[in-house]
């Protein structure tokens, strides 16, 4: 009688030599069909884990796509309109710009040609800096009444300091590129754009506001066209915005005797007829305290 296990599968009863190959070819099998199993879930797992992977890196992606896009500068742009000074100049009643023509690219800003027998206010802000926004909030009425009464001229110069407290995306610059479109393309709205700029600051150390909506915040200042959405898309005067800025470092400020540190300008710098106000305590939120100051500048 044939022992179970001891037959092929035609029924005939193997010998003890057979019945040890059969079992090595057996043996043979099982190893090689383990080897098939542990290879197809190798396989299994990775395909799994690649999954996973394109599916973190599609979010990632995501979330890269939808941030404001990081300037990157060149070394070759003209400046806007109405900059050639590297601010713009706002006189009249109507707080109109005062036209100049573009600084050519690499070129030399021309500084401005002060009237000392008013008030010639120039101002350097970061749209980012919380103290530019206390200044500006504080003193806009009267700024507004001094320039339009005849009083005074003012002169914004927006300068990008603070690009490394949002987070790479660079908000002062494009913020900065932002004002210098409005600068080119509609310079006699420039008052209501620069107040609504500080009155929609982000905080510092976020990722700032993105190109669409400061695209957004022009219109509602009243300073909406496809020539300025183009502008601010495609940062038209991020390089210049690098340059002024970098020119406010190391250098003696024009119509002043105010010579910077190698760091630059802190913000916000005021300077009238060629003096520069020096706020202490409370004075940035105070507007009696710049009223103070403005009655001690002298005038010819």
């Amino acid at each position: 009688m044939a022992t179970p296990g001891n037959s092929t599968p035609g029924g005939k009863n193997l010998g003890k030599k057979d019945r040890r190959e059969a079992a090595r070819e057996k043996a043979r099998q099982d190893r090689e069909a383990e080897r098939k199993r542990v290879r197809r879930n190798k396989i299994f797992l990775q395909g799994g884990v690649g999954v996973a992977v394109i599916a973190i890196a599609a979010i990632v992606m995501l979330v890269i796509v939808n941030q404001p896009k990081p300037v990157e500068l060149s070394t070759n742009a003209a400046g806007p309109l109405n900059m050639a000074s590297d601010g713009i100049l706002l006189s009249g009643p109507d707080l109109a710009a005062v036209p100049t023509p573009a600084t050519a690219a690499n070129g030399k800003p021309t500084p401005t040609k002060q009237d000392r027998s008013k008030l010639n206010i120039v101002t350097y802000i970061d749209y980012q800096c919380p103290y530019c926004d206390q200044f500006e909030t504080t003193n806009n009425a009267q700024l507004k009444e001094l320039v339009s009464s005849g009083k005074a001229t003012l002169e914004i110069h927006p300068i990008a300091n603070l690009d490394a407290s949002s987070q790479g995306t660079k908000y002062s610059t494009r913020a900065a590129n932002a004002a210098a479109c409005v600068a080119n393309y509609d310079p006699n709205n420039f008052f209501a754009v620069n107040a609504a700029l500080f009155a929609n600051q982000p905080a510092e150390g976020t990722s700032g506001l993105t190109d669409e909506k400061l695209i957004s915040i022009l219109s509602k200042a009243g300073s909406s066209s496809d020539k300025i959405s183009t502008c601010v898309k495609s940062q038209q005067f991020a390089t210049w915005v690098g340059q002024e800025t970098q020119r406010t470092r190391g250098a003696t400020i024009p119509n002043s005797s105010l010579t910077t540190q190698a760091n630059g300008l802190g913000t916000p710098t005021v300077i009238v007829n060629g003096v520069q106000w020096n706020p202490t305590g409370n004075d940035l939120t105070d507007p009696s305290a710049f009223t103070k100051f403005l009655a001690t500048v002298p005038t010819e």
